[in-house]
């Protein structure tokens, strides 16, 4: 437990102390008055405008413990210097403000603790109680510190008025606050008939001890450095140092032993009128000491090796030490216990299973012996049915013999008649031993009757589960037929639209060839035309080139067969038909071109379609 926990559990209660209303919340104002406080006994700077900046008066409401913890570690607890301050000061603060709200007794009883003796029993709370809020101590730790005290006071420590308190299920489950321990203390169970000054000195004793890690304190004879001379001192020894002083007030402090794992205690024989002598050594010096007898110097010695191994482990604190050991003491226990709970549930579990299985066979017995009884009942039947048999057997065999009576009486007459009888009875005979095998066998088939009609049931109720799984499967064959049957027609009417759709294709395809042959034909006879055009054009040429000619005799004057037009008719195989014509006079070439376009006209749109006679290019 460091510096920092322990002062975090003085100022929870000093929060706790301000939360008026038990709400968790704190008003702002008293923060700032407890804060400001804090620094001053913590002996750090106080900064009022972090403090103003941290509770601005904008902020809606009184703050939580969470909301004051970041302003706490940041602007207070990361600047404290151990060993800059008294920690027995920061007690006292929270105590005074702690103590107002929940610190109530009735001064006028005797048994009432002094405010002091009540303030260091709740430092020495503080230091054993466990680390988690609120804060509350273990049975354990409240037996521990009752005998340290009542050490102290030389007396010895009587449970037994306190086993009551101690056996409640609440102090042994969550343990017990500061407030029920000091009222405990305050009702007299343990200080009945013992002075208060006792007690007070005991208090402070159990109190320097733990929380002032006074490992052990008293009177020594020690001899001077210089002068050499003896002198009574009083001795404070922590983990850390050895202190002296002119009086038990600790007042006028005489010296300061600083302790490392450099030094070592020796014993030293008599001398110099001094007994039960003993030196401590260090680095530069060596202090002689002598104390008053054997066991105190047993005593001053073994706690000075203690405070010298303490150091060298590192440790700062015997007590603390102690209870970090007691405290895993209490856990390992808590661990023993808890294991032994298991394996008592454990073996609760494998008992109640063990009284399951013996029920479980007793039920089983039982049902074998109604089992046995029906065996009987049926055994019992069947003799009866055989005794009935039996008798029926024996009424047969009378009336046998009595017509063998009969007919022996008759046999003097009847020689004959009478063997046929005598082969008759023989034949009874052999027939009731049929039927005892008969019967016999019988009782076997009914036996085996009873298995087979067993195995049957069985067998009967695996065909009907057979029976519906089969129904099942022909429900859903049924379905699958359906829905096949439903794609089937979809299928069948897809394809009745697709073959409509092929002979409606097919239909179009022969149109389009009939119009095809049909314009091959009328591109045919627009060429029988067009050659016949052509014929006639020429034809025409020839007689305007006659008629153009000059009628006078001896005359000769020029030719004007160039001005003329001049057509040239393609073959077939030409890509194109083109007419050609020559410069001349404007009559006879409009009247050239309108022959032409007379004759072409009419069949020029039939054969640009047609592409294999080419086109027609009229430039």
């Amino acid at each position: 437990m460091d510096l920092r926990s322990e002062l975090l559990k003085s100022i929870w209660y000093g929060f706790t102390a301000l939360d008026l209303e038990k709400s968790g919340k704190v008003s702002k104002s008293q923060l700032k008055v407890l804060s400001h406080n804090l620094c001053t006994v913590l002996c750090i700077p106080h900064d009022p405008v972090a403090l103003e900046d941290h509770f601005r008066d904008d902020d809606d409401g009184p703050v939580s413990s969470q909301g004051y913890m970041p302003y706490l570690n940041k602007y207070i607890l990361d600047k404290v210097i151990e060993g800059s301050f008294t920690k027995e000061n920061v007690d006292e603060l929270c105590w005074t403000l702690t103590a107002k709200k929940n610190y109530q007794t009735d001064k006028t009883s005797s048994t009432v603790l002094p405010e002091r003796d009540a303030f260091r029993l709740w430092c020495l709370f503080n230091f054993l109680s466990e680390d988690k809020y609120p804060l509350v101590m273990v049975p354990d730790e409240v037996e521990y510190l009752l005998k340290k005290i009542c050490m102290s006071m030389s007396i010895e420590f009587n449970c037994v008025e306190l086993e009551d308190f101690f056996s409640q299920d609440s102090v042994q489950q969550t343990g017990i606050t500061v407030w029920v321990f000091l009222e405990m203390m305050n009702s007299g169970k343990l200080t009945r008939g013992i002075d208060k000054s006792i007690t007070s000195m005991a208090i402070e004793e159990v109190y320097r001890e733990i929380v002032g890690d006074v490992l052990k304190e008293g009177y020594l004879w020690k001899k001077g450095q210089l002068r050499r001379n003896w002198k009574e001192r009083w001795f404070t020894l922590r983990p850390s140092s050895l202190s002296y002083y002119t009086g038990e007030d600790r007042k006028d402090c005489q010296g300061n032993i600083v302790l490392d794992g450099n030094c070592c205690v020796e014993v030293l024989p008599d001398r110099d009128g001094k007994r039960c002598m003993f030196c401590l050594k260090t680095l530069s010096k060596t202090y002689e000491m002598s104390a008053s007898d054997t066991k105190q110097r047993q005593e001053w010695t073994t706690a000075i090796q203690t405070a010298i191994r303490l150091h060298v482990e590192g440790k700062t604190s015997l007590h603390k030490d102690l209870k970090l050991k007691r405290r895993e003491q209490r856990e390992q226990r808590d661990k023993r216990c808890h294991a032994k709970e298991e394996e008592l549930q454990r073996l609760r579990a494998l008992q109640e299973e063990r009284e399951r299985g013996l029920v479980e066979l007793d039920l089983l017995k039982e049902a074998q012996k109604q089992a046995q009884a029906l065996l009987e009942q049926d055994e019992q039947r069947r003799r009866q049915q055989h005794e009935q048999m039996q008798r029926a057997l024996e009424v047969q065999l009378k009336e046998a013999e009595e017509a063998r009576v009969s007919m022996q009486a008759e046999m003097v007459l009847k020689e004959e008649e009478a063997e046929r009888q005598r082969k008759r009875i023989q034949e009874l005979e052999e027939m009731q031993k049929r039927l005892e095998e008969a019967l016999h066998l019988e009782i076997k088939a009914r036996r085996d009757e009873e298995v087979f009609r067993y195995a049957q049931a069985g067998l009967l109720a695996e065909e009907e589960e057979k029976m519906k799984a089969l129904m099942c499967l022909q429900e859903e064959q049924e379905e699958y037929i359906l829905k096949t049957q439903r794609e089937k027609q979809e299928l069948r009417q897809e394809m009745e639209v697709k073959s409509r759709s092929l002979d409606e294709a097919q239909r179009q395809l022969e149109e389009v060839r009939a119009n095809r042959h049909k314009v091959d034909q009328d591109v045919v006879a627009a060429q029988k035309k067009l050659r016949q055009a052509s014929t006639n054009v020429k034809h025409w040429n020839v007689q305007m080139n006659r008629l153009m000619r000059p009628i006078g005799p001896g005359e000769k004057r020029p030719s004007l067969g160039s001005s003329f037009a001049s057509f040239q008719i393609p073959t077939q195989r030409d890509p194109g038909l083109r007419i050609r014509r020559k410069s001349g006079s404007e009559d006879q070439d409009e009247e050239s071109k309108e022959n032409v376009d007379n004759t072409a006209g009419c069949d020029l749109e039939k054969r640009h379609s047609h592409a294999s006679n080419g086109d027609m290019d009229i430039p």
